[in-house]
């Protein structure tokens, strides 16, 4: 039986009141309960900008699902299903029953409880604030069932909730070097942010001064764009906050001024600013003894247009004593117009930032969700043919890493704010703000929520599992990795059977993604195929000659993909991307659609980057050819057997999982999410990832853990190794000498073993550590190769 409630109406001073006696039977309980003729019922006004925004959400979000219309009304309906959206401070009021959830008293919580009154089902969202009323009904809309005119649920909703984490935000940058942002409109901006909102959003922040270059899919200029943005978020009674590098030196008056003056006008212009997020480098390169009076500055603009706001700093690029100092200032001085400091890439971390700060001073995260590699959570031991293609910035759900990643940071930090690039971090925008409301969400039932609003309830369990399995694609060496096939077929058959999700743009970032892994597992055995015939070709040098050779094994690396599934599977990638840059402006392409940069996403420009080493033997063919035919053919061996360590020897690709079975990985991701025991492989992207290298040479370690052998205890062994720079190489704990050092990838060094460290029967190769922080890290030392040799 459902609960009974009973409603009487009466009005004071022109306002109506319903009070709701609730006489308790039996817990709701039913399946498949639905709503039907529903009416969502609001007290009079004046109402809160999240009340209002609490209907409409509600409203046209479950109209655009099911094309049911919802009437939003403050005259209590005769007939139908009620949602009553109401503050706990508003008009409506109602002894409840203790059976009911209370509401807990915190600041954005809100109760859902649900009883039914002669055959009408009556739902009440009830909040502690507007911000409640509106993340009430958010919950509301994730918990329905959607279906031609319907909702229902499986058990009419009965809870209250509450916020873990106060700040829950995204930075949406309208800028160039975004790779889809750029090109949207002021709806797309607004119904994203209310996507955001239904899942606990309360935060949005923009970036309204940056240097950089216009961009070419602007829609609106963005000083519109951004003060557009600010009054959304005023709109949703969301906290608009605004990220303000200073690119320049801030002890240059003239440029000092004209970038106070810039944002004296964002400030007019905005009609919300709750917090200014100013960091401290990556961009800009200011100490703090000239940024603290800067933000000053700052702070008292600030004021004048948004007294409640406050400025927030990041440590980003600082130096041990620059950071010594921001601490000491804060501890010293308790500046009142100072929020927090913001931990995230190049800082220190939370763990190391909480002991340091008052307590009234919060700290806020900036965890970056958007990129693969060369950023603050690395992909862990990601197999390199997925990053010389996909690269930084592909569609990226890694649902089950980042709820680890969470779960480490969450107990230092007052709550987040995501670095974002672009849309394709979509998925991980879903999981932190989730997460940040309740951290004992499951990862599953997130992505079933996110599946079920976005999808459709009939694909909801389904297309979850598909989600997660994207992420599965990226663990562990590719090749060997067999469920990347079973991920494509499982989106093909959701695609097959859900033709009207083909234009949503959700839907098409994890086809392109299933499709795009696919197709790079594929090509990476058939072009490797093709590289072990050229290296056949070319051990018959001495037989055919040189030049014959090379024209035999260029032959072989050329030749077309023929097989009519990797053709079509092309063709679908490039008509994705193409649906892409139609539905949200997602550019995979510099060419074709103007992307920023070839590490903007541009997956496109490397669909059919070479997977083997076809560029780097071109180059190689092109030096051979010049030389005597004796150096020709000894040089043509040596290529051809270049990972060949000979009988009893070893061979490693350092920091490539598929080719490195001697290397010490460290701790897995689930106990060391951060790498920060592990370390993690570095991947060159010279050239703008278009490198000509072999490959072995774009994928290293700084220093690997160690690698390990088992070796013959009457042999004679050498240590060889390719990289860059310097190799303090320790074998079993001792320092060994080179008999050679050649310190570029083509100049190997060697290593001979002493024989008293062959006699264990083990030999463990380590490497001190050596600090080359003066260097760029493009040019710091680096270990590609190691080959271990039996030359006795």
């Amino acid at each position: 039986m459902f609960n009974r409630l009973t409603i009487k109406t009466f009005t004071i001073n022109t306002s109506i009141f319903i009070l709701l006696a609730l006489a308790i039977s039996k817990p709701v309980s039913s399946q498949n309960i639905g709503l039907n003729n529903v009416t969502i019922f609001q007290p009079k006004p004046p109402l809160t900008n999240g009340e209002l925004a609490a209907a409409d959400i509600l409203s046209s979000e479950v109209k655009k699902r099911t094309g049911a219309p919802w009437r939003v009304t403050n005259e209590w309906p005769s007939v139908g299903d009620v949602i009553i959206l109401k503050q706990v401070s508003g008009r409506i009021k109602q002894p409840v029953a203790p059976a009911y959830p209370s509401i807990i008293n915190k600041p954005e919580s809100y109760r859902i409880v649900s009883s039914v009154y002669q055959n009408r089902k009556i739902i009440l969202i009830e909040g502690t604030d507007e911000r409640g009323v509106l993340f009430g009904a958010g919950r509301l809309l994730r918990m329905m069932n959607y279906s031609s005119y319907r909702v229902s649920f499986p058990q009419l909703p009965m809870l209250a909730s509450a916020p873990d984490k106060a700040i829950r935000g995204h930075q949406l940058g309208y800028r160039n070097t975004a790779n889809s942002y750029d090109g949207w409109t002021k709806q797309q901006f607004e119904q994203y942010i209310r996507d955001l909102v239904v899942f606990g959003a309360n935060s949005i922040e923009s970036i309204p001064i940056f240097e950089e270059s216009s961009s070419p899919h602007f829609k609106v200029a963005p000083m519109e764009m951004n003060a557009f943005i600010s009054s959304v978020c005023q709109k949703y009674a969301l906290d608009y906050w605004m990220w303000v590098p200073a690119q320049f030196d801030i002890g240059d008056t003239a440029k000092r001024n004209k970038y106070l003056s810039a944002f004296e006008k964002i400030c007019k212009q905005s009609v919300r600013i709750n917090g200014v997020f100013f960091p401290g480098g990556d961009p800009g390169d200011n100490p703090p003894q000239t940024v603290i009076p800067f933000l000053k500055d700052i702070y008292a603009i600030l004021k004048k247009y948004h007294p409640a706001g406050s400025i927030w700093l990041s440590l980003q690029g600082y130096t041990p004593e620059q950071n010594q100092y921001v601490y000491n200032y804060i501890r010293q001085e308790k500046p009142q117009w100072f929020g927090g400091l913001v931990t995230g890439p190049s800082s220190p971390t939370a763990e190391e930032t909480r002991p340091q700060l008052p307590a009234k001073y919060k700290i806020r995260h900036y965890p970056d969700v958007t990129h693969n590699v060369r950023c603050e959570f690395e992909i862990p031991w990601w197999d390199p043919s997925f990053s010389f293609t996909l690269g930084r910035e592909a569609v990226n759900p890694r649902p089950s890493h980042y709820t680890v990643i969470y779960h480490q940071m969450e107990p230092y930090v007052d709550g987040f704010i995501s670095y974002s690039d672009g849309i394709h971090d979509d998925v991980n925008k879903i999981l932190w703000t989730a997460l940040s409301w309740n951290g004992k969400s499951e990862t599953r039932e997130i992505m079933k929520e996110y599946a079920n609003y976005f999808f459709g309830s009939n694909v909801e369990e389904d297309a979850a599992d598909a989600i997660l399995a994207l992420e599965k694609n990226w663990q562990g060496p590719m090749i060997a990795n067999g469920s990347v096939s079973t991920t494509l077929s499982a989106w093909k058959q959701l695609e097959k059977n859900n033709p009207q999700l083909d234009s949503n743009w959700r839907w098409q970032m994890n086809l392109l993604r299933a499709y795009y892994d696919n197709y790079t597992r594929s090509r990476f055995i058939y072009e490797n195929n093709l590289e072990q015939k050229a290296n056949e070709q070319l051990l018959q040098s001495s037989r055919t000659g040189a030049d014959s050779a090379m024209n035999a094994a260029a032959g072989i690396l050329n030749t077309p993909i023929a097989d009519t599934l990797m053709i079509s599977e092309n063709k679908k990638i490039v008509d994705l991307c193409e649906a892409l840059f139609q539905s949200i402006s997602l550019q995979t392409s510099v060419k074709k659609y103007e992307a920023s940069g070839l590490e903007r996403g541009a997956v496109l420009d490397f669909i059919d980057r070479p997977l083997n080493n076809k560029w780097w033997l071109e180059d190689e063919f092109k030096r051979i050819r010049t030389l005597p035919e004796t150096e020709k053919i000894k040089e043509l061996k040596a290529i051809a057997t270049w990972e060949d360590p000979g009988p009893g020897g070893y061979y490693d690709q350092v920091g490539n999982i598929s080719r490195s079975p001697h290397e010490m990985k460290g701790e897995n991701w689930m106990t060391d999410p951060t790498l920060r025991k592990s370390g993690n492989p570095g991947y060159d992207f010279s050239d703008n990832g278009m490198s000509r290298k072999r490959l072995s040479w774009l994928t290293y370690m700084r220093w690997p853990l160690s690698l390990e052998y088992p070796v013959d205890t009457t042999a004679k062994y050498t240590v060889k190794i390719s990289g860059l720079g310097e190799s303090l190489l320790k074998i079993n704990g001792q320092r060994v000498a080179p008999s050679k050092y050649g310190k570029t990838y083509a100049e190997i060094k060697e290593f001979p073993v002493p024989v008293p460290l062959i006699k264990s029967g083990k030999l463990i190769l380590t490497w001190d550590e050596l600090n080359e922080d003066f260097l760029n890290w493009r040019k710091q030392s680096r270990v590609c190769e190691v080959w271990l040799i039996k030359t006795l």
